[in-house]
């Protein structure tokens, strides 16, 4: 009987332990919660709420500005001098200026010949035209194909070089740069830009670069991305949501109103005067078309954006392909902005409100505000509120003001309306990295110069997918269960914080009173699909 009752006591020892312990953690949090939690998270709150009503009012004035621009703007053919360049019978070919065509590469193994075949194939006098492929990559095999590839073009009769460095320094702006000091470009007056993956229709040159000749004062044309893969998974149309944004919105506004915006890095001609002017490709951030297009800019030199000009691409169909672009295009232009605030205050040649519009609209808001109060408030500050009840989000920041500002966010791909509400989960996932990335573009951290060429999958996969559906005999074999490697799966991160938001899901089920826990367990399950990598195309290991 004895023993019996020494069995029961122990349990009830350790529960006394527990509970005890449990009191104390308890009263340690009652303790540090009024004066230190509840303070700093209020602040906190305060400063989301500035942040996103900074956000709303920078994406209401651009709604605003381009129903104006759409309504009562001139289309660039009126505003600027434009004269198609025709063949002169006398003269020849001799009126149409002489043009370079850089496609900077990097083991682009599944585009190279999209790139290169539609480069060679631009409705322009052969004799006007060099074409200049720049190759870094890495892979012997590969480079060897390109070398054919351009080969087979010369023997065509196409004036293209192969060009390759011993190093890859200074990456895609490097190359660019090496590219242009070459005696046989020293004669061409304008240079056109193309990553591997981006094919220009024929009439390309004849529809910008009309805007150039007549014009000496425009230093690039800039045209919009079509992708040719926007419908392969869902990853693909998320991303199409968010870049027709940029060019419907953004894009135009910039070149309307300041006749200023960012060079998208492709698809763009420059006036090589201009990128001499402006001090030529510089490789101290990932961004170097950014940076190339803000100093231009600085120079008074002006830009335009053709909206009806469009360069089909490839969107990263991978979500880890996808990750390093985002990393690449949020820590970029941060870093970039800590190196040239101080440049563009001191800057003479510019209107105040022009750099007013470069310094908070185009850099603070767009650049770093986005990001931020994306993951900082929706992510973090909003569910700790739900475990410290005394600091209040009112409603209009919380719901009214995110509403709105995600409905202008949709109007660039109105086919992509149904899937806003995904759209909206899947970015505040991707505001984790961007913010990260934004962070270490500010303070110069470890990974700011990191750069890693997006993955491409070429035309390989739509290739597969189509074959997959004709061939129902091969369905089997074609879709049989891929092999991973746990490490390329699993991202730790997003599966961290997907456990913090079931947490603070949980205790709002329970005690909270504004129901966020279907916010929350929406956006937990999200986090969980990209923690476990089921996003976007899977590759499966070889």
């Amino acid at each position: 009987m004895g023993e019996i009752t020494q069995k029961f006591v122990l349990p009830e020892t350790f529960q006394g332990v527990r509970d005890e312990l449990a009191g104390q953690i308890g009263m340690m949090w009652e303790l540090i919660k009024a004066p230190l939690i509840v303070p700093l998270l209020r602040l906190g709150v305060y400063i989301c709420l500035a942040m996103s009503l900074m956000l709303f009012c920078e994406r209401l004035y651009m709604g605003i500005v381009i129903i104006l621009v759409k309504l009562f703007w001139k289309k660039p053919e009126k505003r600027y001098k434009y004269e198609t360049i025709q063949e002169d019978v006398e003269m020849g070919s001799s009126n149409f200026p002489e043009v370079l065509i850089q496609i900077p590469m990097y083991n682009e193994r599944e585009v190279y010949k999209v790139s290169i075949g539609a480069a060679c194939g631009l409705s322009w006098p052969s004799d006007r035209l060099v074409i200049q492929v720049l190759d870094d990559s890495t892979d012997p095999a590969i480079k060897q194909m390109i070398e054919l590839e351009c080969q087979r073009w010369a023997s065509k009769g196409i004036n293209i070089r192969y060009q390759i460095r011993e190093t890859r320094g200074g990456y895609k702006a490097g190359a660019l740069k090496e590219g242009l000091k070459r005696s046989y470009v020293k004669h061409c007056e304008y240079v056109a830009i193309f990553d591997a993956d981006f094919r220009p229709e024929p009439d390309y040159l004849k529809r910008a670069i009309p805007f150039l000749v007549n014009n000496p004062e425009i230093a690039l044309i800039q045209a919009r991305w079509r992708f040719v893969n926007a419908n392969e998974c869902l990853l693909t149309r998320m991303q199409e949501m968010s870049l027709d944004y940029h060019f419907k919105v953004e894009q135009e506004v910039g070149s309307a109103t300041h006749a200023f915006f960012g060079f998208n890095g492709t698809a763009g001609v420059w006036r090589i005067a201009a990128i001499n002017d402006a001090g030529g490709w510089k490789d101290r951030t990932t961004v170097e078309d950014m940076d190339l297009a803000v100093r231009a800019g600085l120079k008074g030199w002006k830009f335009v954006y053709l909206g009806d000009l469009q360069v089909k691409s490839e969107l990263p169909s991978t979500f880890k392909a996808f990750r390093f672009q985002q990393h690449r295009w949020s820590c970029g232009p941060a870093n970039l902005f800590r190196k040239m605030v101080m440049e563009i205050i001191r800057n003479k040649k510019v209107t105040v409100w022009k750099k007013l519009y470069v310094i908070y609209s185009f850099f603070f808001v767009r650049k770093i505000i986005a990001h931020m109060v994306t993951f900082s408030f929706y992510c973090l500050v909003l569910p700790l509120t739900i475990l410290v009840p005394e600091v209040h989000v009112p409603i209009w920041g919380a719901v009214y003001i995110p509403s709105i500002i995600t409905i202008l966010n949709s109007v660039g791909t109105p086919r992509s309306f149904h899937l806003l509400f995904y759209w909206i989960l899947f970015e505040n996932v991707m505001s984790l990295h961007r913010t990260k990335a934004t962070l270490i573009g500010l303070l110069e951290a470890g990974r700011a110069n990191e750069w890693v060429v997006t993955e491409k999958l070429g035309d390989s996969a739509l290739k597969n997918k189509g074959d997959a559906a004709k061939n129902k005999t091969n369905a089997k074999s074609l879709f049989k269960r891929p092999k991973f490697k746990l490490g390329d799966r699993l991202n730790t991160l997003e599966l961290g914080f997907g456990a913090f938001l079931f947490i603070c899901g949980c205790y709002d089920y329970v005690h909270g009173k504004n129901n966020y826990f279907i916010y929350l367990f929406l956006q937990t399950i999200t986090f969980l699909i990209a923690g476990f990598g089921y996003v976007g195309t899977i590759i499966p290991s070889s």
